[in-house]
């Protein structure tokens, strides 16, 4: 069968993507809203340090940042392994990945905030839990405002400046290059191949950082892979999603079914192995039965059942049956579905992560408890007062907390307006170039591809 019949029936693809005015007033109305949805949050709060609003922050700051490196990530991955069926499309990949300059000015603000006690997010930066708590002392060298701060500016920095550098060549190539000339593509792939341990190592410090340490007790050896795979079905849910609007606006006509089903297999496939990370990290704390591990599932299961259990219904049961068929890995509709659900999913997860630990710390602090333990209690040499206050702190995330226990409309609608802030960027940037690499030596395998 000649494969390449298919290929020739296609309408000339359309090369460039108008930003059009109507999709421009779209999101920025849509980040409007996450403004006001911010300001509610901060003038709302009463517990004097603003929480609400700065965890709402940090959460969708942490989640579009870590798309944004995920999609360099697999596309850096892409490249160094010699593949070509994304070519096609990879403009998606690169636009993503330059939203990193905008995730850099939002994890620079946390940072301050952390480095100018703006903020009560983490009981690590809190100078009276550290001095009565020596796990916390013990982790200092690596749990400091500092290393938090300049970290993030040294490493998102130089996620940005390669991912940028990438972009610019896949530019140049296109400008200059030809099908026969790899010369530009051998000088993307020394980039690539540069940006994965750089991004694949620091990103762990980072999660660890961001994420992890909310809860400043616990840890877990599986954090940094559970976190990038959530990521990276994110990351993919959203590359269909914008494959799917550009076909339907007549963009994209050599995008075939075939490159649809593959990242529909990406999906798919990544949510079994966030899965098996979530099973494992799960069953490993449970059987080593160390308190100051179990503390963190046995508090989410307790006080958060509806996320804790719906976190594996939308982002494991449904892509798992939904997908395993391949014909509906070929079917808009269903697919388009199953990453909105996905997507939504995944940011409930990055919302279990972080919500119940920031709640704990902040009534720990403001009530007096300058803990001597972590946000469930699991401290060493705690006085009466210490115990008290992260007691108080328990029993009130056992009660529903606006904007804590289920995310409400100030977490929905600052949700909006992150993702209208990124969708923004990323059309702005896809704007500006050919939708087409043409000249890229994979091009013409990817428009042929077949599974």
């Amino acid at each position: 069968m000649d494969h390449s019949t298919h290929t020739h029936t296609l309408a000339p693809p359309v090369k460039q993507f108008n930003f059009t005015s109507g999709l421009r007033i779209t999101l920025i109305v849509g980040m409007v809203i996450g403004v006001l949805c911010l300001a509610l949050a901060w003038f709302g709060d009463t517990d004097g340090h603003q929480t609400r609003f700065w965890s709402n922050f940090l959460h969708n700051s942490v989640f579009f940042t870590g798309i944004a490196m995920l999609a360099g990530f697999f596309m850096c991955a892409s490249i160094t392994a010699w593949a070509g069926w994304y070519t096609t499309f990879k403009r998606i990949w690169e636009a993503m990945g330059l939203f990193l300059v905008v995730g850099f000015v939002l994890m620079l603000i946390v940072g301050l905030g952390v480095y100018l006690g703006w903020h009560d997010l983490y009981h690590w930066n809190d100078a009276k839990s550290v001095a009565g708590d020596e796990i916390l002392q013990g982790k200092s060298g690596f749990l400091n405002k500092g290393w938090y701060l300049f970290g993030t500016i040294i490493f998102v920095g130089l996620w940005y400046f390669i991912l940028s550098r990438i972009r610019s060549l896949s530019l140049l190539e296109e400008k200059e290059g030809s099908h026969s000339d790899f010369r530009i593509h051998e000088k993307i792939r020394v980039w690539a191949v540069a940006y994965l341990p750089l991004a694949g190592f620091s990103s762990a410090a980072m999660v660890w950082l961001w994420i992890m340490s909310v809860d400043a007790h616990w840890y877990s050896t599986l954090f940094a892979w559970y976190t990038g795979a959530s990521w990276f079905v994110s990351m993919m849910c959203l590359t269909m999603l914008v494959i799917l609007f550009l076909k339907g606006r007549g963009y994209y006509s050599n995008v075939t079914d075939e490159h649809i089903h593959d990242v529909g297999k990406l999906i798919f496939a990544f949510s079994i192995f966030w899965t098996y990370l979530w099973f494992s990290q799960y069953m490993l704390i449970w059987y080593a039965n160390v308190g100051e591990e179990t503390g963190y599932f046995k508090h989410r299961l307790d006080n958060y059942p509806v996320l804790f259990y719906g976190n594996l219904v939308i982002n494991f049961l449904l892509p798992f049956f939904v997908l395993m068929r391949n014909s509906t890995k070929r079917k808009a509709g269903i697919v388009g579905f199953v990453a909105i659900m996905v997507f939504i999913g995944h940011w409930l997860d990055f919302f279990l992560m972080i919500k119940p630990g920031v709640l704990h710390t902040s009534h720990a602090i403001s009530g007096g408890g300058h803990g001597h333990g972590d946000s469930h209690g699991h401290g060493d040499h705690a006085g009466d007062h210490g115990h008290e206050a992260v007691g108080h702190a328990v029993e009130h995330a056992s009660n529903f907390v606006s904007g804590f226990t289920l995310p409400g409309f100030l977490e929905i609608g600052t949700m909006i307006g992150f993702l209208c802030l990124f969708l923004f960027f990323f059309f702005s940037a896809l704007s500006r170039a050919s939708l087409q690499s043409e000249n890229d030596p994979y091009y013409f395998e990817s428009v042929q591809h077949h599974v």
